[in-house]
């Protein structure tokens, strides 16, 4: 059996595709029927490379009774200067420094005549009421719109489109086509916003572009919107605020309805007699509503047994959850009005808290988030849901399990203004998304104009007064930052944010895991943050959210921009005495989410399959950040360094013995990484193959790639490199090649030492297996000194064993008196799986370990050991261990099924198929999957 101890689905993917031969007509794309989700790889429809979006602006609604999210998603749309094919798309070192828009780079986007926006910014308010009476809230009827796709149920949706299929080949043959990837979604109408009234009372006014251009302006409105895309970022709220007027704008009334499709994978949609990106309609509403067992949604239930729904992070991304452009070279910003019932909390990607506004009509509560940045559509996260904010001292009330709401939403609410989100209220402050209800001085936290205030509901660190350890990076580099990258307002050029060390955090989660949260994660978190700020420099976002998810969540963590969804396997259960080395889990995990905001969310790798960069990166940072954070000297580092390099190296090697060579390889796709079809459509190699779902290679391999490196410059220039490639490629995607070849610039000895990026790729990237170094390396780490330490502790365990499996002895045994060394979280850890070679280990044996290191009491890597030696050795009395393990550890426990029915013992078989059944319903759908397929 293959083990998976630990597995993780950081995101973040944003990631591109891989090269794919879809082509077929425009669209480049194959029948649908011919690909399986189970063991093909996944379609990126989107045609980027024609048109491009821009800017997202959601309203939507969620509606817990019938597990759905509906609403409406307003595209601004920009076409691509020209046409990009595979020989021209350039993947060579700084390519990452163009926005991926056909070649195109964003800079030549130039700003007219915004000096005045905000000096008219009081005309708008002026206009908004009777904007408002003219075009609604934008809560539409769909149902008043009839086109090709159905607005009934799911089946007569599909029934429509296959009888539709050949009329939308055949009757537009010569228009243009917008491919949107998109599955699991009813979209039941399409539009043409018409934005003629903004843009005619707007100071962006559409003569500016015909100025440019010395050409009177057919299209007035393409030109307004090609103006809003580019205004400069110094004018970034009144940008937004723009945008939202335009999103709820009608529909335009000319009588050319837009006409659309949807297949498996995509929705497409024309314009009669457009035939070319740059005719097509630039902005664009669609209504739609998701599905329950939508791939990218999870509705459950939490620990508390409250409804509760979150964005996935699901092979197939947000494609579930809003119709978008995937692949990550569509980088855009967004803005999204959400709708719960009054009870809930919205946890967003957003670039300021928000204070959610009480809708007077339904009593639902209207929550609104923003970012400025622009991001792969991968990145937005959403999770709605009857969560608690965790704080220094827990509520009395909430320790009892009162399912009140949280204090800080109550007081939100009793402040916020009855009603709906008017645009008055847009054009003061967008929303007021800064609490109102805590008074305090201003403090700059954000980018831009962008002010957020002293609030007690952020948590603030006192650590500005602790001296940086010995291992403290943060005075290598000047901090002088020269942007790269498209204009958006951008924290790595801003003073406060240099020397900002822990930026505004909270922590959420369900009532009953509130204390466990507040002794691990509210306790660590500000440490980690100034220590990951002391290793990699600013941080790229100006707040954090922590969420404790549903015990079905498929991994140990995930990040996004401004929030991290953790596993509550990372949180301990704690043991008498244990301390600080109880919280080794729940550390190195934080710190390994926080590090995916430089490696991962700032800077992303441009092809999807290239998930080394975004994972072996954080999984290599994670151990130098939590070093950090536990102020270890540079020995103490070091060898826990190299204790965990040796637990990694035993996972990898039993991993790629038990994996088909095509998922061993880091780089799938060779040469062809980054490349692209015509259109810009793609797949992503292996993305839907069910045995990658729980294969680490690209963590582990990835991360082994990284210490490779280092050795051959120094731990120390290393970390001062990453702090260097940070700078340049902020704000950018990157392929391998770009790192690299920046690393062999800046170490010319390597190249000298035949380090080449040749050699590199041969050994590292393109190949299954293990490289010859590692083979090397790993023996060096077996014989670090706390290896050694337990190595004698073993044996001390195996005597002990030994000394009580004699047979016939009828006398009552002594227990034999044993000085067992204190170990840390990883030598325990180390010392379980050795003894998980042993044949036999007699039951005292097994009795005395669990009672010597109190093993049901610490944290979930050990307690998974700990279980796979109670199956191994059937252990009865120790079958609850592995019952809870199942039940409350999801994210780890998929291999102990596979353990438990592998034994051929019918109790143990017995348990499985019970604990399955408990919570087959709340489980990962892919992990389901391959738990039925084990066990059932």
């Amino acid at each position: 059996m293959r083990r998976h101890h630990c597995t993780t689905s950081t995101r973040r993917k944003q990631v591109q595709p891989s090269l794919a031969q879809l082509c077929r007509r425009l669209c480049d794309m194959e029948p649908d029927e011919d690909l399986h989700p189970d063991r093909d790889d996944l379609p990126l429809r989107a045609n980027t490379n024609h048109i491009l979006v821009r800017h997202y602006v959601l309203d939507l609604r969620v509606n817990f009774d019938r597990k759905v999210i509906s609403g409406s998603v307003v595209l601004f749309l920009e076409p691509c200067s020209g046409l990009e094919t595979e020989a021209e798309h350039d993947i060579g070192p700084g390519s990452g420094t163009k926005e991926a828009d056909g070649g195109q780079d964003v800079s030549v986007c130039k700003s007219h005549n915004v000096d005045s926006l905000e000096d008219d910014t009081k005309g708008h308010v002026e206009t908004t009421t009777r904007m408002e009476k003219m075009f609604g809230a934008g809560e539409r009827d769909g149902a008043e719109f009839q086109d090709l796709s159905s607005t009934g149920s799911q089946t007569a949706a599909e029934t429509e489109n296959i009888q539709s299929s050949h009329s939308w080949e055949s009757t537009s043959a010569g228009d243009f086509t917008l491919v949107l990837d998109c599955c699991d979604l009813d979209v039941s109408k399409v539009e043409e916003v018409d934005i003629a009234f903004v843009s005619a009372k707007s100071p962006l006014l559409p003569e500016v572009a015909s100025e440019r251009s010395g050409v009177r302006s057919v299209n007035p409105q393409a030109d307004f919107i090609q103006n809003l895309i580019c205004t400069s970022s110094s004018r970034w709220r009144q940008k937004q605020q723009l945008f939202l007027l335009c999103s709820r704008a009608p529909g335009a009334q000319d009588g050319s309805s837009l006409r659309f499709y949807t297949d498996r994978w995509s929705l497409q949609v024309r314009k009669k007699g457009v035939t070319s990106p740059q005719e097509f309609p630039r902005a664009l509403r669609i209504w739609y509503e998701t599905r329950p067992t939508g791939g990218s949604v999870r509705w459950t239930k939490d620990q508390d047994n409250r409804v509760c729904v979150y964005t996935a992070g699901s092979p197939i991304n947000n494609r579930a959850l809003f119709p978008c452009q995937e692949p990550p070279v569509a980088m855009s910003t967004w803005q999204a009005t959400v709708r719960v019932p009054s009870e809930c909390v919205v946890l967003m990607s957003g670039e300021e808290q928000t204070v959610p506004i009480e809708d007077g009509d339904t009593r639902s509560l209207i929550w609104n988030y923003y970012v400025t940045m622009p991001m792969p559509a991968s990145t937005f996260t959403l999770a709605v849901g009857h969560w608690h904010q965790v704080t220094a001292e827990i509520p009395p009330v909430l320790e009892k399990g009162v399912r009140d709401r949280t204090d800080w939403c109550e007081e939100a609410k009793l402040e916020a203004r009855p009603g709906e989100w008017t645009e008055s209220d847009l054009m003061s402050g967008l929303g007021t998304s800064v609490s109102e209800v805590v008074k305090g001085s201003p403090v700059k936290t954000g980018s831009g104009d962008q002010t957020t205030r002293s609030d007690s509901a952020f948590c603030y660190s006192s650590l500005e007064d602790d001296g940086p350890s010995v291992t403290d990076y943060s005075g290598m580099v000047d901090d002088g930052i020269s942007c790269s990258h498209g204009d958006y307002p951008c924290r790595f050029t801003e003073q406060a944010a240099r020397s900002q060390r822990v930026i505004p955090h909270r922590v959420f989660g369900p009532v009953c895991l509130l204390q466990k949260a507040q002794t691990g994660v509210l306790k660590l978190l500000p440490r980690c943050l100034a220590a990951a700020h002391a290793v990699l420099g600013v941080h790229p976002f100006p707040r954090l959210d922590v969420l404790i998810v549903p015990a079905g969540f498929s991994s140990l963590g995930m990040a996004s921009p401004h929030i991290i969804f953790l596993s509550q396997s990372v949180l301990c259960a704690g043991s008498p005495g244990s301390g600080e080395n109880s919280l080794s889990l729940c550390g190195s995990r934080i710190c390994h989410e926080i590090a995916h905001s430089w490696f991962g969310l700032v800077i992303g790798a441009r092809d999807w399959t290239e998930e080394w960069i975004s994972e072996g990166f954080a999984t290599y940072l994670e151990d130098i950040i939590w070093a950090q954070a536990q102020q270890l000297s540079f020995q103490e580092a070091a060898e826990q360094s190299d204790l965990k390099a040796l637990l990694r190296w035993r996972r990898l090697s039993d991993e790629l013995q038990n994996s088909e060579e095509a998922l061993q390889i880091l780089r799938p796709n060779m040469e062809n990484t980054g490349q692209v079809s015509e259109s810009g459509s793609s797949t992503v190699k292996h993305a839907l193959n069910p045995d990658k779902t729980f294969m680490q290679v690209h963590y582990l391999k990835g991360y082994f790639l990284l210490r490779f490196l280092a050795s051959q410059v120094g731990e120390k220039q290393f970390i001062t490199f990453f702090r260097l490639f940070v700078k340049k490629y902020h704000g950018q995607l990157i392929l391998s090649q770009d790192f690299l070849r920046m690393l062999l610039i800046t170490f010319p000895g390597m190249e000298r030492k035949g380090l080449t990026l040749g050699a590199i790729y041969a050994d590292w990237l393109d190949r299954p297996g293990i490289p010859k170094w590692l083979y090397e390396r790993s023996a060096v780490w077996s014989q670090a000194r706390l290896v050694e330490e337990v190595k004698a502790e073993v044996v001390k365990w195996i005597l002990l064993s030994q000394s009580h499996q004699g047979k016939g002895r009828k006398r009552k045994r002594i227990e034999t008196k044993v000085n067992y060394k204190e170990v840390t979280s990883e030598q325990l850890v180390m010392l379980l799986e050795l003894l998980l070679e042993e044949e036999e280990l007699s039951v005292a044996a097994m009795r005395a370990l669990k009672r010597t290191y109190n093993l049901q009491m610490q944290d979930a890597e050990i307690r998974h050991r700990w279980c796979e030696l109670v199956v191994k050795h059937a252990d009865n009395r120790a079958y609850g261990d592995v019952e809870h393990f199942l039940l409350h550890d999801q994210a780890m426990g998929v291999y102990l099924y596979g353990e438990l029915m592998v034994q051929e013992d019918a109790e143990q078989q017995a348990l499985a198929r019970r604990c399955l059944s408990s919570v087959q319903e709340e489980m990962d759908q892919s992990a389901r999957r391959v738990v039925e397929e084990m066990v059932l």
